[in-house]
């Protein structure tokens, strides 16, 4: 853990996740205060031939505005943005987003890996990207990407994780500035929010 690290003024929180994610992100969101402006991007796997209720799932539990990606959409404060199901959602430079059907990355559209990555680019040192429980190794690359690019790296720890392959294969892969159990994940959102008032 790098103590100095929160002292980039985050504008953007990407999360991604698969298996035994939904549930972290459900309790994570419910913990949020509504004054939280810093936007998120979260890229989950979906089955895209089941019907997904995750944008009304995680808007009964926060007071934040939460709608799924649309092409060209800006990104404003205070948003939950989701992913939609059989898209790439790419970052742009201009901070808007673009929806991409090319080829699956690591078996997955969308992946976390090109959300990372992309953000990464667009954000550089003022994107926050976590990674939370899942059965593959999509999103270590991306880490890496915002490593790399001066942003801060969060992984689940993967003892809390009901799937630790995902965290695993990133800690593996990128030394993450924090890996973290839920009440550690609340505390760390707590600071952005504490840190974005103090900016």
């Amino acid at each position: 853990m790098e103590k100095n690290s929160l002292k980039h003024i985050t504008k953007l929180v990407a999360i991604g996740g698969s298996a035994g994610s939904l549930q972290v992100l459900l309790r994570l969101f419910s913990q949020i205060p509504s004054g939280f402006s810093i936007p998120f991007l979260v890229v989950l796997h979906r089955n895209v031939q089941y019907e997904s209720a995750l944008e009304e799932l995680l808007a009964t539990r926060t007071a934040l505005r939460v709608k799924e990606v649309e092409e060209k959409e800006k990104i404003q404060a205070g948003h939950v943005y989701i992913c939609p199901p059989d898209y790439h959602v790419l970052v742009e430079k201009n901070h808007s987003f673009s929806l991409d059907y090319s080829e699956k990355v690591n078996f997955s559209r969308p992946s976390i890996d090109v959300v990372f990555k992309s953000a990464a680019e667009a954000y550089k040192s003022h994107l926050v990207a976590l990674l939370l429980s899942g059965a593959n190794a999509d999103g270590a690359t991306g880490l890496l990407h915002v490593r790399q690019h001066k942003g801060i790296t969060v992984v689940q720890s993967p003892d809390e994780a009901e799937v630790s392959y995902m965290p695993q294969q990133a800690i593996q892969l990128v030394k993450p500035h924090y890996v973290l159990g839920f009440n550690d994940m609340v505390l760390f959102m707590q600071g952005l929010l504490l840190q974005g008032q103090a900016s």
